[in-house]
């Protein structure tokens, strides 16, 4: 039997990793089915051992050069260094992966960490990137929340929406998470920004069709209330009011911990990967800290958010893989075959 983890196929291009294209998904349904009878893979259906690959928020917004927020890192050709080497891992161990779960930060304008939704006294809004807005701004009136917004988020009520967002700053502040940071519109809903990387979504797309194997699409961060890093939970969950802000993703939570394997990259190592895994451990310790050793962190596909001259999160990105690590999770290489971890 010919080896399929040795071959990646014909039409991968890693020189169109950097760019923005359609995906030709009915030709591509034909290949992969050429190919699944080619090398003899069979349907996810039948695997012994059920491997889930989670790839966080491998979206243009934060993976293409030149939108919004592209990771770089160090090397400031970090996401798409890191979606090619995604890209031939899914090829690599098509028969070996039996469901892929992609994230999609997902974000409308009217948001408390875009700009629109804070102003000063003269009316301006702050600084994407450049401004972290903290309790002590609001009291003293640095920020205060736009008036205008409250029409569409709160159906008029003003006095309604500061009420939360000052709690919501707070909790932040308690949390001892980051604070709240104002970011550039982003990945926004029905944009180009929010789609995934086309050579990233034709690999996905090849495997759902070479092994019958639906892809999952976890949406997370359309709440307009809190900031939502993690995919297993928003920031915060509970309003001043004591009433739900908003909840965990319980479904995938329990799903996650049922694999007998999970393996994770994307985008940022310094935030939305470093929080999800880290509310994974968090969960994995309430019901049997062992579980940790299920949890495969694929080092090389996935880089932190590096600002040259501005900020630069690699020391937190790495202190926090070294503290998965310590947990029990594997530190690996997507170059190596699957079966050499799990073996």
């Amino acid at each position: 039997m010919n080896n399929p983890t040795s071959t990646i196929p014909p039409h991968f291009n890693p020189a169109k990793v950097s760019e923005v294209w359609r995906v030709p998904y009915q030709e591509l349904a034909a290949e992969a089915e050429t190919w699944a009878k080619q090398y003899n893979i069979t349907p996810a259906a039948f695997d012994e051992k059920r491997i889930c690959l989670l790839l966080i928020d491998v979206q243009n917004t934060f993976c293409i050069p030149g939108f919004e927020l592209f990771v770089g890192g160090q090397s400031g050709n970090g996401a798409v260094d890191d979606n090619r080497r995604i890209c031939e891992f899914i090829y690599r161990n098509l028969n070996r992966i039996t469901e892929i779960i992609p994230t999609l930060d997902t974000h409308t304008t009217m948001q408390i960490f875009h700009p629109i939704f804070w102003v000063n006294d003269l009316g301006e809004h702050p600084t994407p990137s450049a401004t972290t807005i903290t309790l002590a701004d609001i009291e003293k009136g640095v920020w205060k929340v736009n008036p205008v917004v409250a029409n569409s988020l709160t159906k008029g009520n003003y006095e309604l929406l500061e009420k939360h967002a000052y709690y919501y700053v707070k909790q932040l502040s308690q949390d001892g998470k980051y604070p709240l940071i104002i970011w550039p519109y982003h990945s926004m809903l029905g944009g180009i920004g929010h789609a995934l990387v086309s050579s990233v979504e034709e690999a996905i797309f090849f495997h759902c069709i070479a092994r019958q194997s639906q892809t999952q699409f976890e949406i997370k961060g359309d709440n307009p209330f809190t900031e939502n890093y993690s995919v297993l939970r928003p920031e915060v969950l509970i309003s001043f009011d004591e009433h739900p802000l908003a909840h965990k993703n319980q479904k995938l939570i329990q799903q996650l911990l049922g694999y007998d394997a999970v393996i994770i990259g994307g985008q940022a190592k310094s935030h939305c990967v470093a929080w999800t895994i880290d509310d994974l451990l968090t969960e994995i310790k309430q019901v049997d800290a062992e579980l940790a050793q299920k949890v495969y962190l694929l080092e090389d596909c996935t880089s932190p958010v590096v600002v040259p001259g501005i900020v630069d999160y690699t020391e937190q990105a790495d202190e926090a893989f070294a503290r998965f690590k310590a947990a029990g999770m594997h530190i690996v290489k997507s170059t190596e075959p699957i079966d050499k971890w799990l073996a």
